[in-house]
């Protein structure tokens, strides 16, 4: 496109006018305009004080964007002697030499340096065209060369005025920077100011927390006792007038001690699962590890659970846990869990069959608990909310099966207070198949701590609050950071 040869030191000044004019006529903006030009006039001076002069080459890459406009700028000179500790910044010279090396390198795209055979160096400096740019064609860039060499040269005083007004343009950006950067520092202050305050919201709320936790545990250990006592009077009152301890009954009086009977059991069992739920909410349930054979807990099972089997068209059947280690855990509370998914498949399978198997897991290090019904299945979208307080599957047969929608998630809690996890695979109208993986080592858990989740849990516009304060922070950061590149 262009060459400038640099002979004496006014020519230094013709090669940065003619990198800015070139630059400008190819789509460049000024900030980039005035990079290419610095770093040209930061070479063509070192060419021209160490190199003895040299030759200033302007060259367009490429057919097709993006191209680039290479700057090559050769002289004749003895080469650069230091030039690995230039390009690294370990270099230091009273004359100032390297500095124009580091400091060109660090305006352009890209950058290099290549010893030519013979004797002397050749700098590169390459620049991508902008995407805004148009394409150039070879006719296009042969005509901008026609009309640089007619173009007259300034002279050095305008390029010196030139380089005042580039000066004045960069120190209002800076003042500009500057003031975003106050404002952008005060935004920051006020947002710690508003994360000290969440801070000790969150304390506070952590207190409260603390404090409800412990309200809880003293309920419980009242109500253990308040609700219980009642109704085991209930129910021995109820079994010695069924024995005619006080006289022989009639039917109608018989039929009425059975519902109150009845009714007392279908309570105790109710208050007996809320208690269960509630400690192992807050911890309170204690796991007592031990020795558990998975044959003999499915014989006991097996025994405890024939009753319930009232409809002959379901067959309970326990498979033989062939290959099932014993574990260490706590045998009440697997067992707890299983007559409960037991219980529930008993209660929505009207024929065919029960199967409750163990298998031992594929790492070997926990056993899988599956009680699998020919049941009325479930729904996909019904299968996450099973698992909470007091919700049951829509059917007719729920009509005819009394439930309070606790058994899930007790067996949910106290699966996790072993360390395992529960699960469904179910499809309506086919059945339903519910695990309980449970690890063959019991290994105590440390406590929670008290976390931000936790303490939105019992207050949900503590979350809501902290989100926003986080994103003002990250927001505030990320302009903090753009206006100090």
């Amino acid at each position: 496109m262009l060459s400038v040869t640099i002979t004496r030191e006014h020519d230094v000044v013709a090669a940065r006018q003619r990198a800015r004019q070139i630059a400008a006529r190819l789509g460049f903006d000024l900030q980039d305009q005035t990079r290419l030009a610095t770093a040209v006039s930061e070479i063509a001076r070192n060419a021209f004080r160490y190199g003895g002069g040299g030759t200033v080459e302007f060259v367009v890459e490429g057919q097709a964007p993006p191209q680039v406009l290479l700057v090559d700028v050769s002289d004749r000179g003895p080469g650069i002697a230091q030039l690995q500790p230039i390009l690294d910044g370990s270099y230091r010279s009273e004359t100032g030499m390297g500095l124009g090396i580091v400091g060109a390198r660090r305006l352009v795209h890209r950058f290099h340096i290549q010893p030519a055979p013979g004797g002397g160096t050749t700098v590169s400096l390459r620049m991508i065209l902008p995407a805004t740019a148009p394409p150039l064609t070879e006719a296009r860039v042969v005509a901008i060369g026609a009309q640089l060499a007619r173009e007259r040269s300034e002279s050095p005083l305008d390029e010196v005025q030139r380089q005042n007004q580039e000066l004045l343009r960069t120190l209002e950006e800076l003042q500009r920077r500057q003031e975003e950067l106050t404002r952008l520092n005060r935004e920051l202050e006020d947002t710690n100011r508003g994360m000290v305050a969440l801070y000790a919201e969150l304390d506070e709320k952590a207190e409260r927390l603390r404090r409800a936790d412990e309200t809880k545990s003293r309920f419980l250990s009242h109500m253990s006792h308040e609700f219980r006592t009642p109704l085991n009077s209930m129910l021995a009152l109820a079994r010695l007038l069924l024995d005619r301890v006080d006289g022989e009954l009639t039917a109608g009086q018989v039929r009425q001690v059975g519902f109150i009977r009845q009714a007392a059991e279908d309570l105790s069992g109710l208050v007996g699962d809320l208690l269960d739920l509630a400690r192992a909410e807050a911890g309170k349930i204690v796991v007592r590890p031990g020795e558990l054979h998975v044959a003999n807990l499915f014989g006991a099972l097996r025994g405890m659970l024939r009753p319930l089997q009232l409809n002959e068209s379901v067959a309970l059947v326990f498979d033989e846990p062939d290959g099932v280690p014993s574990l260490s855990t706590d045998e009440g509370k697997v067992a707890q869990i299983l007559r409960n998914f037991i219980s529930n498949a008993l209660k929505f399978t009207e024929r065919g069959e029960v199967r409750v198997s163990a298998t031992l897991a594929p790492a070997g290090d926990a056993v899988v608990f599956s009680v699998a019904d020919t049941g009325i299945g479930i729904a996909p979208e019904d299968q996450e909310w099973i698992f909470q307080e007091f919700s049951q599957v829509e059917h007719p047969i729920q009509k005819r099966v009394r439930g309070s929608g606790l058994g899930l998630p007790l067996a949910t809690r106290l699966a996790e207070l072993l360390g395992g996890r529960v699960s469904v695979e179910s499809q309506r109208g086919v059945g339903s198949t519910f695990s309980a993986v449970i690890p063959v080592s019991y290994v105590e858990r440390a406590p929670a701590p008290v976390t931000a989740d936790r303490i939105a849990e019992a207050d949900p516009t503590s979350r809501e609050g902290a989100a926003v304060v986080l994103q003002a922070v990250t927001r505030a950061r990320t302009a903090h950071e753009d206006a100090r590149g």
